[in-house]
């Protein structure tokens, strides 16, 4: 299983974006790509500092920006993940933050809804964005089974752990992970600490530019770094060799030996 995470920026242009989006996918497909991973809220800059809201910039799942990633996907060949705003009927000041799942047939397969938000570091996500009420569930591929959950959830060890008690095999954690002290740290510390712990191979994609910490990463099942990136934009492929689970968790059978009639 062939990865690539766009480590990319994002601006207030949306079509600026997309165009961004669909070029990186075809160089992930000419690279042997079998999935692509773009960054959290992708789709455009809706921060603060931005001066635009996410509301002002959110679409349906089928409006353009995902119609395009579809047809993407399709002509490529590959799976595509990637971080948009999800417009809501009859809301006016808030948007869902959702990644995207979308197959090689160009078929969306799974849409998540952040549900845990940034009300951190003196940021208050809520404030434009609706938590999600979906369940965590793994996506079926012909690779195996993958978990998706985004940015701040890495630092709720309750929503990978969901996902091994699923047997999944990888990881995608899309992030828009912003930048201030020990914030570089803690991003890898808790990817590396996710993989450790539920024997998986975790992929980060971050976004890079003046608010965001770039160094996207991919860890294997024992926390071993196997490729990642700086401060700039890039290109990260890395292949997965899903066999390397069965035999770390074979000699760290972690998450089979938990206890859980200990852990009310």
């Amino acid at each position: 299983m062939r990865v690539a995470i766009c480590q990319l920026s994002t601006g207030v242009d949306k079509a600026s974006n997309l165009q961004k989006a669909l070029q990186s996918i075809e160089k992930a497909k000419k690279k042997g790509a079998d999935i692509v991973i773009l960054p959290e809220f992708y789709m455009a800059l809706a921060t603060p500092k931005s001066g635009i809201l996410p509301v002002e910039v959110a679409e349906p799942l089928d409006g353009p920006f995902v119609t395009a990633l579809k047809e993407a996907a399709r002509k490529n060949d590959i799976y595509v993940v990637c971080g948009m705003y999800e417009s809501k009927e009859d809301e006016n000041s808030r948007a869902y933050n959702t990644t995207v799942f979308i197959n090689r047939a160009g078929e969306l397969i799974h849409s998540y809804r952040k549900t845990h938000l940034y009300d951190a570091f003196n940021y208050k996500e809520s404030d434009t964005i609706i938590p999600g009420e979906n369940r965590y569930k793994v996506v079926e591929t012909e690779f195996g089974k993958i978990g998706l959950m985004v940015c701040y959830e890495l630092r709720f060890p309750e929503i990978a752990r969901q996902f091994a008690l699923q047997e999944a095999d990888v990881l995608l954690v899309p992030a828009g992970w912003m930048a201030g002290p020990m914030k570089e740290d803690h991003w890898q510390t808790l990817i590396r600490a996710r993989a450790i712990e539920n024997t998986m191979f975790v992929c980060g994609a971050n976004l890079v530019g003046t608010e965001f910490t770039g160094r996207s990463i991919v860890v294997d099942p024992m926390g071993v770094i196997m490729a990642s990136g700086g401060e700039e934009e890039t290109l990260i492929v890395t292949d997965i060799d899903l066999e390397r689970i069965q035999q770390v968790r074979a000699k760290l059978p972690s998450v089979r030996d938990r206890k859980p009639e200990f852990y009310c």
